[in-house]
């Protein structure tokens, strides 16, 4: 992944202006290694899917792995914060982090 700002509690990444879930770092190192694996058989299945019903089964594969790494479905985090997927960091609680950070580093964040 590029050099994408992370956030101080490292539960998200800002890229195209938007912060992301960060995989689950709890995650066991073949289990991570294996939903990312996962994750590339279900991209390129949907990119080579053939007809409505392949796209939707090779989506539906996609989306089981991004939970299975914690990036969708329930936050994997456990202190009741909600979850800030898509939301741009300078209109949430991240806003006075992204303000801090240099030029540099929020240039690559839009990105």
């Amino acid at each position: 992944m590029p050099d994408y700002p992370r956030t101080p509690d490292g539960r998200y990444f800002v890229a195209k202006g938007r912060l992301w879930r960060c995989s689950d770092p709890s995650l066991s190192e073949p289990d991570r290694k294996a939903a990312v694996r996962a994750l590339m058989d279900a991209r390129r299945a949907v990119r080579d899917a053939v007809d409505e019903a392949e796209t939707r089964a090779a989506r539906d594969r996609v989306q089981a792995a991004k939970e299975r790494l914690g990036e969708r479905g329930p936050v994997w985090w456990d202190d009741g914060a909600p979850d800030r997927t898509r939301h741009a960091p300078w209109n949430t609680d991240y806003a006075e982090w992204w303000a801090s950070l240099d030029t540099a580093a929020q240039g690559q964040g839009r990105e």
